[in-house]
């Protein structure tokens, strides 16, 4: 199945917990500043467990400029102009793990506890199973208990809890869990309902 087939729905009105009502859609070229100033508002604490310097504005802006939906498919949500939450779900074009998926996932610090992330993974779900992907796998420190528990509510189990396993980017040493979940293509997810 085709990306482009898979984002015809976007953008798509989404409701969040409170009743706020925001747009779901795929990241632009224009949304470098958006995306900027999104990270910038994520406390350096948490900054420390990204993969990537997202305080860097260079970065951002080739992350806009080279848009690739077939390997990291970022879905944004905006309230008004201001993105308030970002889930990517990244794809190996081949090897071994060709049909896992990986999720991340950021909330704003201001609209945490509104299901944001939620939102945007079950988006993500949906077009996965699209896709044709087997599995989803999510990677995240062991001190995000709001994001493993989103993660858990939507269909993911704990694969893997490693104790000091990884570094942040201080060198200090966290606790390393992997999440994952079968996927049913849209037959059989349809099949199964």
């Amino acid at each position: 199945m085709s990306v482009e087939y898979a984002l015809e729905k976007y953008p798509c009105q989404a409701r969040l917990r409170d009743g706020t009502e925001c747009v779901i859609r795929p990241l632009r070229r224009g949304d470098c500043s958006r995306m900027v100033k999104f990270f910038a508002v994520v406390p350096e604490r948490e900054r420390l467990f990204i993969k990537h310097r997202v305080n860097d504005p260079g970065l951002v802006q080739e992350w806009c400029r080279k848009i690739d939906y077939e390997a990291n498919l970022v879905l944004l949500m905006l309230k008004g102009a201001k993105v308030i939450g970002e889930a990517t779900l990244h794809q190996r074009q081949g090897g071994w793990k060709r049909h896992i998926g990986l999720v991340t996932l950021l909330t704003h610090p201001e609209y945490r506890g509104r299901d944001i992330s939620k939102l945007l993974v079950g988006e993500l779900i949906g077009i996965a199973r699209h896709l044709g992907l087997k599995k989803l796998e999510a990677e995240v420190n062991g001190e995000r208990t709001v994001a493993i528990k989103c993660l858990e509510q939507l269909g993911f189990g704990q694969i893997l809890h490693l104790e000091n396993y990884i570094l942040d980017m201080d060198g200090v040493p966290h606790d390393y869990v992997m999440l994952g979940m079968d996927l049913l293509t849209e037959e059989e997810y349809a099949s199964a309902i």
